[in-house]
């Protein structure tokens, strides 16, 4: 995070939230210190990304439905994050609704009955978009991370694909299980 030694860990944004309970990007901002937020740029339907389409084993032109979000630390934007959902996990839910889901999509997708089981993750660098640059605030040849998160059920039905795109002084760690103590 532009230069700050920052190590962030997966597995708490893929855990439900407990009533009341402020969302994970918030909660590590502030155990850091910091102020950790969101803005939801769009939800709804759209047309699935080749990656998307890919991940979740979906056929060419298929819909999903698409929550995009600016993540802030301090008010400044320091991801893109957009969570993509088969129609047959988010239709006419909340999910495809532009406002935010109180407890958070996984909290919801809980209560649908979709309980995350299997994450793959893969990560890869370039250069940021002329649209990445300007909602990350990055210089022109600005590079980034792009993240592709593919959460599925026990049962192995893919119910999640995530793009996250950072730029590329972030740190990421992956650590998925317990800690032993």
């Amino acid at each position: 995070m532009s230069g700050d030694a920052w190590i962030s860990e997966t597995a708490p944004y893929l855990a439900p939230r407990e009533p009341g309970q402020g969302d994970a990007w918030a909660d590590e901002a502030a155990r850091r210190g910091r102020h950790g937020g969101q803005r939801l740029l769009y939800a709804g339907e759209v047309e699935a990304p080749d990656a998307v389409r890919v991940a979740l084993g979906l056929p060419a032109g298929e819909r999903v439905v698409v929550r995009r979000r600016l993540i802030l630390l301090d008010d400044r934007p320091v991801e893109l994050a957009d969570s993509y959902y088969p129609l047959s996990v988010a239709d006419g839910t909340p999910l495809a609704e532009p406002r935010k889901v109180p407890g958070g999509a996984v909290t919801l997708l809980k209560e649908l009955g979709y309980v995350g089981a299997e994450v793959v993750e893969d990560v890869s660098a370039g250069l940021a978009t002329g649209g990445e640059r300007e909602h990350l605030e990055l210089p022109e040849g600005g590079a980034v991370l792009r993240l592709l998160r593919l959460t599925r059920t026990a049962a192995g039905a893919p119910m999640e694909a995530s793009l996250m795109v950072m730029p590329a002084g972030r740190h990421l760690t992956y650590r998925l299980g317990k800690r032993d103590a």
